[in-house]
């Protein structure tokens, strides 16, 4: 089956199908592709001595900002918005009652969207600091995903263990490449500034898992709604159902007649 299948229900409706077997290699090829190609830029870039802020290499570096993997991370961001907001619809409709955890999440995601496209924590300075919290915004960072982790215990306690185990380490491994890496990034650059190659390699490392984790998460969420039967149809506002079929009663006959 391939990752978007054409199907026709019984009632002459045709849709498409998302396989999730499917869909998650491809991110994951595209993702590689792109993180290697940010790698490769970065170290031929400080090879042969090639600008930093101009050709190939700002366009590729995950160091940089407005650029391809910038756009690609908000993209899967954005995508986790939107099946989030699928699942807190259908959990809505479940009348489950924790399903405002899934709006929160949605709206969550969507911010984190728009701040991954426009790097707005990046030029925030929240205290002066050094060393390891050299970049101050992983401080009230830190204090919010431990906020955020306790209270939602309860929500992943409700969820079906293999959702809550893959949203877990999918969340796990997003902290820590957004804020667990960015601590040695911090105090590298505050001794050897930004545009060496060690500073290069520790925001590869960070950028790369977070696009791994954010990709994970996809495929939990995926996971998640097809276990669940979630489906989804686009419909106009005046669309009706199929006409059914005349069948010629005896009646018909002797009227005809």
């Amino acid at each position: 089956m391939s990752a978007v299948e054409e199907r026709s229900s019984e009632e002459g409706v045709r849709g498409l199908a998302l396989s999730p077997r499917l869909v998650w290699p491809w991110l994951a090829i595209v993702a590689a592709l792109i993180s290697l190609a940010g790698l490769g830029a970065e170290l031929l870039g400080h090879a042969i001595g090639l600008p930093l802020d101009q050709g190939v290499v700002p366009y590729l570096s995950l160091s940089n900002e407005a650029n391809v993997p910038t756009y690609f991370s908000a993209a899967l961001l954005a995508s986790c918005s939107v099946l989030l907001t699928i699942a807190a619809q259908a959990a809505r409709a479940a009348r489950e009652k924790r399903a405002w955890s899934w709006w929160v999440l949605a709206a969550g995601f969507a911010l984190m969207s728009v701040d991954e496209a426009i790097e707005i924590h990046e030029h925030l300075a929240f205290f002066r600091t050094g060393g390891v919290l050299y970049f101050s915004w992983v401080i009230p960072a830190g204090v919010l995903v431990l906020v955020l982790g306790v209270g939602f215990l309860r929500f992943l306690r409700d969820l079906p263990a293999a959702t809550r185990w893959r949203f877990v380490g999918a969340g796990a491994l997003y902290v820590l490449g957004a804020v667990g890496l960015e601590l040695p990034l911090g105090a590298w650059t505050e001794r050897f500034g930004n545009e060496s190659l060690g500073y290069a390699l520790i925001d590869w490392c960070e950028e790369s898992l977070e696009i791994g984790a954010l990709i994970l998460f996809l495929h939990a969420l995926f996971r998640h709604l097809a276990s669940a039967g979630v489906h989804v149809r686009f419909v106009s506002d005046g669309a009706k159902g199929p006409a059914r079929e005349h069948i010629p009663s005896s009646n018909d006959s002797s009227n005809g007649a």
